[in-house]
């Protein structure tokens, strides 16, 4: 049976972050449109926005050395830079709703240090270059660097306990670092939003998305009934994380065409020795392994999930051809088509390494995960950790320049209609932590007349700093974080 549903305003597929972040945005901006949220599973944030289905880093690039990678001999700091620019956005609209009273901070958000640990000689060097290229930006002015076992062992002891005091080590440490429940923040999110007027609708796949000749979209749902109803929106946002693509794909824009997708999944050890988790507190993040994708950054984690306190290892990735934990086995083999097979193709030629590495990580045994472990937390015990799967990512896969070839992506990227009508959320991280700036960036491309006078006001007041870059401004960046972290209760 299908029905014909009222029109809307706005449709966002998908409860996870971004789309909850997007519903507070919209609930704000004009309280009087009719937005509806669809999400094919029973509750919010049960894919990547879960918390055990993603590291919970709110990520600033203090201690993620990918963010930091060696040019011409040189360490750039650029995209480190970009990203802890836009996560003090994403903070700074967290605390206009803590503030207002529509968030409870302390549900989803705490003050976890930030460390970056290396254990070899040329590692420890090149940590030390980064410590110099960063420690006078005004973003990163609190962090430290030190190669004394005895310092580190002060940060975190468990790094140093029973290790050969002739191994060579080095970490930096940045107070200022979070940890965040993505999943308590998204349901913190909608449920603002909802008390709003927002309609969320949970149970409600998407099976169609097609264009109608007045502009607008015809998103077509179907319930575990069976039952199929129809909708149409002048503006629809896919946040449905793994499944953003195959829902591209069905509105068939051609900005989409060549875009394919490439799953990796994860595990992690947990700490079952609630003691072991009380004596870390810390995010401890390393250096990935030749050929690993970033995801793949070892690190040893405390994590706050529904405010009791964890500490995991990891991840070890996986493979599997779903693009969701709840996905289909036929996921990846049914995103093919003669528009992304070349860059597919070429994109599997190039990266040949992460092949051979994730082969190498499904072969991998418990004592060998222990094993890996112990290069950080030299006295783990087997029996004190345990293995649990976290979440499935969808890597990016694309044309390559001049629409040439193919490359893979490892970040985050919105892809959508020429007109702004209808856009998507392809990628991994570090898309939850900058959620707040990737949908401000999607509503000025969507509704440019809007965001230039009406809305200004209010967005001015949810992000105080609006679009000044809190890099050539060190007042200005020591003002925002002091007064953000005030707000949601972390360090100043």
């Amino acid at each position: 049976m299908t029905r014909m549903d009222n029109n809307c305003d706005v449709i966002l597929v998908g409860a996870g972050i971004t789309s909850a972040t997007l519903a507070s945005f919209i609930s704000l901006l004009e309280p009087d449109w009719t937005v509806r949220v669809f999400e094919k599973l029973p509750k919010p944030a049960l894919e990547s926005s879960n918390p055990w289905n993603n590291a919970g880093t709110g990520h600033s690039a203090l201690c993620e050395l990918n963010y930091t990678p060696e040019e011409d001999g040189q360490i750039s700091i650029a995209k480190a830079v970009d990203i802890n620019e836009r996560f003090q956005i994403s903070r700074q609209f967290w605390a206009a709703l803590t503030e207002d009273g529509h968030l409870q901070a302390s549900r989803f958000i705490r003050g976890v240090p930030h460390m970056s640990f290396v254990r070899t000689p040329e590692h420890a060097r090149f940590l030390a270059r980064r410590y110099q290229a960063l420690k006078d930006h005004p973003l990163f002015a609190d962090m430290a660097f030190s190669d004394e076992p005895n310092v580190i062992r002060d940060w975190a002891p468990l790094l140093i306990e029973g290790r050969d005091p002739k191994q060579p080590v080095a970490a930096t440490f940045s107070r200022h670092g979070v940890d965040i429940d993505f999943g308590a923040l998204t349901e913190g999110l909608l449920s603002f939003a909802e008390k709003r007027g927002i309609r969320l609708g949970y149970g409600q796949k998407i099976v169609g998305v097609s264009r109608l000749p007045d502009g607008r979209w015809r998103i077509t749902t179907k319930a575990a009934d069976g039952s199929r109803a129809h909708h149409a929106a002048r503006f629809v946002f896919l946040g449905a994380g793994g499944g953003t693509l195959p829902l591209l794909q069905k509105s068939r824009i051609p900005e989409a065409r060549s875009y394919a997708g490439f799953p990796i999944s994860g595990q992690f050890l947990r700490a079952k020795n609630r003691q072991i988790a009380a004596r870390h507190l810390a995010k401890v993040y390393g250096q990935a392994a030749l050929g690993a994708p970033p995801m793949s950054v070892p690190h040893l984690d405390t994590r706050y999930i529904a405010g009791e306190r964890y500490l995991l290892f990891g991840p070890y990735a996986g493979w599997s051809p779903k693009f969701l934990r709840s996905g289909a086995w036929f996921d990846l083999p049914a995103s093919c088509h003669s528009g992304n097979l070349l860059p597919i193709l070429s994109a599997g030629l190039k990266n040949r390494d992460l092949i051979k590495y994730l082969f190498g990580e499904l072969r991998q045994t418990q004592a060998k995960r222990v094993a890996a472990l112990r290069e950080f937390y030299p006295q783990a015990q087997d029996a004190d950790w345990e293995l649990i799967t976290a979440g499935q990512r969808v890597q990016i896969i694309k044309a390559g320049p001049g629409g040439k070839g193919g490359v893979l992506q490892f970040g985050t990227e919105v892809v959508g209609s020429a007109d702004g009508s209808l856009a998507g959320l392809l990628g991994a991280s570090p898309g939850a932590s900058t959620a707040a700036p990737i949908m401000l960036k999607l509503l000025a491309k969507a509704f440019p007349g809007k965001c230039a006078g009406p809305w200004r006001a209010a967005l001015d007041r949810l992000v105080p700093t609006g679009t000044a870059k809190l890099s050539d401004d060190p007042a200005l960046a020591q003002k925002t974080l002091q007064r953000t972290a005030e707000i949601l209760g972390l360090r100043a």
